[in-house]
């Protein structure tokens, strides 16, 4: 279940950095309106499977709310999402 989550984590990362690194410009700047759309609905479908699992692991593992804050976090920062793979995630695989 940990590696899923990781899995996961890193995808809903790389969606992010899609949506606001290129789809958003192409929206705004040259009026390219479809990959927004479609990294949109991954990207929110990815971020409600990262929350859903990081209730899960925790509640599994026993980390208590301070370590699901900082993954729930993690999911709102760029390149967050890679961090928290890297600091509290890898090493409890």
């Amino acid at each position: 279940m940990l590696n899923a989550f990781r899995l996961t984590a890193i995808l809903e990362g790389i969606s992010y950095l899609l949506l606001f690194g290129i789809t958003m410009p192409l929206k705004y700047w040259a009026q390219i309106f479809e990959p927004n759309q479609y990294v949109g609905y991954a990207h929110g479908g990815l971020f409600i499977l990262y929350m859903v699992l990081a209730l899960v692991i925790c509640w599994e593992k026993k980390w208590g709310i301070k370590r699901f804050i900082i993954l729930f976090v993690a999911s709102l920062l760029p390149f967050g999402t890679f961090y928290a793979d890297k600091k509290y995630l890898k090493g409890n695989a």
